[in-house]
């Protein structure tokens, strides 16, 4: 044979190896968000089960998307953002979990079954795994805490240089929809426009459009005010004392980040008894001592100390949770038209 098709066929054998044709039953692939699982907990579960654990990280829900659908590797497990799996669930991409196979998930709280209808109505497809708000993280030494109940103090001139706005295109938006009055799910290009205008009479005020980075830039004194995920802001806090945290009276997004098994799945048995793992009191309490976000797992509340359950930042109440609403999948004629309206913003 030709040394060229020698290497045609070795490319083509990696190629199909990527797609997951040669599966290898003892292990579970699994995409998740980054720095969203205690690295530990992978080594011990391997260790508990035999399974070797293949494991992929992304930086937005966007990317997750992007990966997943260009196939080259076929997840057996994922996490991500409730509407992006709305989008996959209504495009068929994902698979029924049986929860006869995740004892443990009878930790998890019902009432956050509840949230996940509404992206998932029949509880059919995804396991909760971290909940909360996006909201303002600000240094009180360097910003008025009575200014910090409107998104408006994101536009404030005498911070110019010193905000930190997130690195997403949903996240980023949503702030401006809401000083707007209007929905963070609206496709109305006139409202889009006008958003995009916003944002670009905040931009010279604005120091960086960044992703997990804000806690720890926040904590450094890098900046005065940050939109910012509810638990991010919450880790902020245990690094600098200075630093409180506001949900906007305009509203904001309330998100849920869950578990599904994609149609990709070539190993469902590992991949729910890796959901049953995570479930598990013990595991969810490492998990959530190390991503510190809001977590579903009420043996893992029950468990936490009283100021913690109570902090509004970690914990926010049904006021704020009331006044917020979930993000919807976009169609796609909407959806170019948001990367149009970000590229126009990043080249500004």
């Amino acid at each position: 044979m030709k040394k060229w098709m020698l290497a045609l066929a070795a490319c083509l054998t990696l190629l199909l190896g990527g797609c997951g044709s040669k599966n290898d039953p003892n292990t579970v692939t699994i995409l998740n968000y980054g720095k969203y699982f205690e690295p530990s907990l992978l080594d011990q579960f391997e260790e508990e089960t035999g399974i070797t654990v293949k494991y992929e990280e992304y930086e937005s829900p966007e990317e997750m998307y992007a990966k997943y659908k260009a196939g080259s590797i076929r997840y057996d497990i994922a996490c991500t953002s409730d509407y992006i799996i709305q989008k996959l669930i209504q495009e068929g991409e994902t698979l029924d979990i049986d929860f006869n196979n995740i004892p443990e998930f009878s930790n998890i709280d019902k009432k956050y079954l509840d949230y996940c209808k509404n992206f998932d109505p029949q509880n059919r497809y995804t396991l909760p795994y971290f909940f909360g708000t996006v909201g303002i993280l600000y240094n009180t030494k360097m910003v008025d805490p009575a200014k910090t109940d409107t998104w408006n103090v994101l536009w404030d001139k005498e911070y110019a240089g010193q905000v930190i706005m997130e690195n997403s295109v949903r996240d980023t938006y949503m702030v401006a929809l809401k000083l707007l009055g209007a929905s963070c799910n609206t496709t109305d290009r006139e409202i889009l426009d006008r958003s995009l205008d916003l944002l670009l009479e905040q931009k010279p005020l604005v120091y960086s459009y960044l992703s997990d980075e804000t806690a720890d830039w926040m904590a450094a004194g890098n900046a005065a005010l940050a939109e910012v995920y509810s638990g991010e802001a919450a880790y902020a806090q245990t690094l600098n004392e200075d630093l409180a945290f506001s949900v906007p009276k305009e509203g904001s997004n309330m998100w849920v980040d869950a578990w599904f098994i994609p149609k990709t799945c070539q190993n469902k048995k590992n991949a729910e008894l890796f959901l049953n793992y995570l479930c598990r009191a013990d595991v969810a309490m490492e998990n959530f001592d190390y991503v510190y976000y809001a977590t579903p797992n009420k043996a893992v509340y029950d468990q936490l100390d009283e100021e913690i359950q109570q902090d509004k930042t970690i914990f926010p109440d049904s006021e704020t949770l009331n006044n917020c609403e979930f993000f919807k999948p976009l169609d796609e004629i909407t959806t170019n038209y948001y990367t149009e309206l970000w590229e126009a913003l990043k080249a500004y």
